[in-house]
């Protein structure tokens, strides 16, 4: 997928590109034939693993670590997370795989941000609300 635009993010599955944040900025990288990719990021192995659970969250409600490929180091930090979700009702926790109930769907970026090690990371102790509003 290619952002076209300021501030677009562009995605190539391996990795994502943002464009510039000025519109003057834009234009004149055009202008000079320069694409105008502010910052990017390759994504690892690890990466792929948790942008598929992600993808299989928001899609499909589900998601399944059922082989060794599907598993990441961090996965029982997230599950810890998403412990509290099940208890709210708002997704099932398995063995091998998590479902989202017919009542979390409405909070299914909330339950991704579970696996978002990136944001876990930074900032492990602060709540986001804002970003899922």
């Amino acid at each position: 997928m290619i952002g076209l635009g300021v501030s677009s993010i562009s995605d190539s599955w391996y990795g994502f590109a943002q464009n510039v944040k000025g519109l003057e900025s834009y234009y004149n990288l055009l202008e000079d034939n320069i694409i105008p990719v502010y910052r990017g990021h390759i994504l690892n192995e690890e990466d792929l693993v948790i942008r598929q659970h992600i993808l299989n969250l928001m899609c499909r409600f589900k998601t399944s670590w059922t082989n060794d490929a599907l598993r990441f180091p961090e996965l029982p930090d997230a599950l810890i997370r998403l412990k509290e979700m099940e208890q709210d009702g708002l997704l099932k926790i398995e063995t091998d795989s998590i479902a989202v109930t017919d009542k979390g769907q409405p909070f299914v970026r909330n339950i991704c941000m579970a696996f978002d090690l990136l944001l876990q990371r930074k900032q492990p102790d602060t709540q986001l609300f804002s970003m899922t509003v």
